[in-house]
């Protein structure tokens, strides 16, 4: 495929924002399906993106997480620069994230105003937070003219490597034949968003106490998490977290006949694997980022105080998921 009118979107530094934001892949690619997109991203985020068939190529951004690192986007940018770029789409809204597409002389570059990024950025876009309230409709939006309706947003839909979720089957010596759940107790954003360990151990023993399998998935920082609820159910859990790739996380989800999960990057991949899903909100709005799965079945109490979008809850008692029991999870995990 020629390079000429090729895209390069810069994706986010969220597992969440980044398979939301394969619908703006997939309405680049329907606009033209002889357009190429290319995805310049963190390094964590490449197994995620290398299974999202709408994008011909991803790359890693050279720099950790926060890391400002003005010469190395630039040297990246320079580097870019004669590869056919007609277009580049910036999803983050920071200073730095417009630099790379700068030094590449890309000739259209195109993102939401965010931070003071005229010069860097020549087809900047406000945002009108009532016109496009959800995020996935505002990563939508920059692939569409900027006159357009609200876009409307096709799901994601990550592929399985099969061969991939063999290895990782075996690796984990897993019995496939018998029901799996998986259960993501994590948050990363904070302790707000996380449904109590607890909450979460009673409901795996009665998963349990019905023949399934119940597994924990997270990253290594929900590992202390997990062990409480693998304490707390006595040990009916299996704990996967910090153990697998986010490879194997997908392809392993994959095999689940369900999920509940906080409202986390992981909660967005299993909508994104087409599975059934309990989606579990405290301090942040299901109205902002849904899980995009029409069967997807979302909790919240609606407290006046939710959603409040805070890492730790303001008033110190985290009600709006403290006091949403797991017998109401698991009527609609079972229902």
């Amino acid at each position: 495929m020629s390079a000429a009118g090729v895209c390069l979107v810069v994706g986010p530094a969220w597992v969440g924002d980044m398979v939301m934001a394969q619908s703006l892949f997939k309405i680049l690619r329907s606009q033209s399906p002889e357009r190429a997109v290319d995805v310049l991203a963190p390094a964590w985020s490449m197994d995620l993106v290398g299974r999202m068939p709408e994008v011909r190529r991803a790359m890693a951004l050279p720099l950790g997480h926060g890391e400002f690192g003005f010469f190395a986007r630039r040297r990246l940018g320079r580097a870019l620069r004669g590869s056919g770029y007609a277009q580049a789409i910036v999803l983050p809204n920071s200073w730095k994230s417009a630099l790379t597409p700068f030094f590449a002389d890309i000739p259209l570059r195109t993102g939401f105003r965010g931070e003071w990024r005229y010069g860097l950025l020549n087809d900047v876009r406000r945002l009108d937070k009532r016109r496009l309230p959800m995020t996935v409709q505002r990563f939508a939006a920059l692939g569409l003219p900027a006159d357009a309706p609200a876009p409307h947003c096709p799901p994601p839909l990550l592929s399985v490597d099969t061969a991939g979720q063999q290895a990782a089957v075996a690796k984990f010596e897993i019995d496939p034949a018998r029901p799996i759940v998986i259960l993501c107790p994590g948050a990363e954003y904070g302790p707000a968003k996380r449904w109590p360990a607890a909450h979460f151990a009673e409901v795996a023993r009665e998963l349990s106490a019905q023949g399934r399998q119940v597994w924990l998935f997270g990253s290594a920082k929900d590992a202390a998490v997990a062990a409480e609820i693998v304490q707390l159910s006595g040990g009916v859990c299996r704990d996967f977290t910090g153990a697998t790739t986010l490879a194997e996380a997908v392809d392993l989800m994959a095999l689940a006949e369900a999920v509940v999960s906080n409202d986390s990057g992981l909660m967005h991949v299993a909508a994104a694997l087409d599975k059934p899903l309990v989606a579990l909100y405290g301090s942040s709005d299901p109205g902002f980022t849904p899980p995009l799965h029409a069967a997807a079945k979302i909790l919240s109490l609606q407290l006046p105080c939710a959603p409040c979008f805070k890492r730790v809850c303001p008033l110190g008692h985290t009600h709006c998921l403290t006091q949403l029991p797991p017998q109401r999870v698991l009527a609609a995990l079972l229902g």
